[in-house]
């Protein structure tokens, strides 16, 4: 198995690269799999019947949602944990604190370290297209297969142009402006 990744040519319309064409990695993203086909794999796993399994995946997404609603963080078995945060403006003043200063409420994952560690060790493949769509070169992973940054800037604290992104909904093109 391996993870496929797309470097894609693009023009940047900002930042320090502004005017320069270069390669911007972003994960494919894979097709939703549907409940129905993860349940019955789970119930194949498992020896269990589809049916059981079906009642236990709904129950247990309950037990996590309402667990996690009250501020728990919650075990994901082999994945890891997940609880929801904010993002909120600050104030300085005591008097001036309203749930209207929650900007953003999120789901926070902690992946567990095996779960890491298998992500580590899996192979990546790396398509690039040009900026006319074309397959120039495809590489696939030799490195120590680091999965984590501290951070995405260079020394002197400007974004280098990378993409940290590990699938989630952004395109990696934050950077770009209106690129063609």
């Amino acid at each position: 198995m391996s993870l496929k990744v797309k470097a894609k040519e693009r023009k940047f319309k900002v930042g320090k690269y502004a005017g320069e064409y270069r390669y911007v990695m972003v994960p494919e993203m894979y097709s939703a799999l549907a409940k129905e086909k993860v349940i019955r794999e789970a119930a194949l796993r498992s020896g269990v019947s589809e049916g059981v399994m079906h009642a236990c995946w709904d129950a247990a997404g309950e037990v996590i949602k309402a667990w996690a609603t009250e501020g728990h963080s919650v075990a994901l078995p082999g994945l890891g944990t997940m609880r929801f945060s904010l993002s909120a403006k600050s104030v300085a003043d005591v008097n001036d604190v309203k749930s209207s200063l929650i900007k953003v409420r999120r789901i926070v994952f902690t992946p567990a370290v095996e779960l890491k560690d298998e992500l580590k060790n899996t192979a990546v493949v790396i398509t690039c297209y040009d900026r006319n769509g074309n397959e120039v070169k495809r590489v696939t992973s030799t490195d120590d297969g680091t999965v984590e940054e501290p951070d995405n800037t260079t020394e002197t604290g400007e974004n280098d142009g990378t993409n940290t992104n590990q699938g989630g909904g952004s395109s990696g093109d934050e950077n770009l402006g209106d690129g063609d």
